[in-house]
């Protein structure tokens, strides 16, 4: 399999008058092309500061995080905004879609910014907004449609780009339990159906449970490990990794 992310001995630190916080405490691990992965933690355990780790939105104190074989962490700003562009999709909480743009012209908007021209860009938004169920919602307004359709909509747009991976951050905090569930569906499937690898950041352990693997994150290390695919969870400090894999250690 393809290492997509390699994070390696990543820490932050912040200081707080004479104190230091330790955001994030020794981080390591590895996610594979076409891995749906969740980092579930509380409020103020490390899992935004992780994800903004590996989107290049923050820096780190030390450490290493490798994305498509690209050192992010020694990119300038200017690459960073490059690389976001090419390489990421994000889905956020709050939708973030622009009211005075349809459905359709929402999903698109990011293949402006690389200069794709008009008639390609709505051919690949009609595209994906088939894939995510709205076709018929094209024409809609953000405040036309409910707040799962909303999120959809931000899916879409997520992938328009074609990605290496898409980060999503609490993607569901805005809806209800059931729309939740129906969006949580529709991503398991796009990361099946497309090969996507997606990594998601929740405090919800029952949302968790669509990921492939679930990174639990206390104090800003990683706790442990479970491989849903398997069925198995074991102690962080049991795997190692060999032969670019995740194993366990005899």
């Amino acid at each position: 399999m393809r290492k997509v992310i390699e994070v390696k001995h990543l820490y932050k630190l912040y200081r707080l008058g004479n104190e230091v916080v330790r955001a994030l405490d020794g981080v390591d691990f590895t996610i594979y092309k076409g891995e749906f992965c969740a980092i579930v933690g509380t409020s103020g355990s490390g899992k935004s500061t992780l994800l903004n780790m590996l989107a290049g939105l923050e820096r780190p104190t030390k450490g290493e995080v490798i994305i498509s074989g690209q050192h992010i962490e020694k990119l300038n700003e200017e690459q960073l905004v490059t690389f976001r562009r090419e390489h990421v999709g994000f889905i956020f909480q709050s939708f973030h879609l622009l009211g005075t743009m349809n459905a359709l012209e929402n999903i698109a908007l990011p293949l402006s910014f690389r200069g794709v021209s008009k008639n390609v860009r709505m051919k690949k938004a009609e595209k994906l907004l088939k894939l995510v169920k709205l076709e018929k919602h094209g024409k809609h307004l953000p405040t036309q449609m409910s707040g799962g359709q909303q999120q959809r909509v931000g899916v879409a747009r997520a992938l328009v780009v074609e990605p290496d991976i898409i980060f999503a951050d609490e993607p569901t905090g805005n809806l209800d339990s059931h729309t939740s569930e129906e969006v949580m569906q529709l991503m398991k499937q796009i990361v099946r159906e497309q090969n996507m690898t997606l990594v998601m950041v929740t405090h919800d352990n029952h949302l968790a449970e669509y990921a492939d693997r679930v990174f639990h994150i206390i104090d800003g290390k990683i706790v442990r490990i479970e491989d849903r695919r398997q069925k198995e969870t074991e102690p962080a400090e049991n795997l190692k990794h060999e032969e670019g894999r995740e194993v366990i250690k005899s």
